[in-house]
């Protein structure tokens, strides 16, 4: 099942490890994800004021972390990572003006 997080354009281009960590991951113990029909929605409500985000698509089956599906923003289902996602299920890095 492929799933997609957001992340700012300065923030990947520091990444250099086989493990990506979100610092949602530290502060509310998961890495936050969209499903594909959530994309537009999610970048509007938290990215307006962006000028471009990085949008990674991830496919679930590959993570070596627990992905839970689970109600976060007006009770929606998403799907959240507990813990690191690993570069080799990041399938898509696809970089979105806002």
């Amino acid at each position: 099942m492929l799933i997609y997080h957001i992340v700012l354009p300065d923030i990947w281009a520091a990444f250099d490890t086989e493990l990506y960590k979100h610092a949602s991951l530290e502060t509310e113990g998961f890495i936050h994800c969209s499903f594909a029909d959530q994309l537009d929605a999610v970048i509007d409500r938290y990215y307006s004021g962006e000028k471009s985000v990085v949008v990674l698509e991830i496919e679930s089956d590959r993570l070596m972390s627990r992905m839970i599906k689970e109600p976060s923003t007006n009770n929606e289902i998403y799907p959240h990572i507990y813990g690191p996602i690993n570069r080799d299920a990041i399938v898509a890095v696809t970089e979105r003006q806002v």
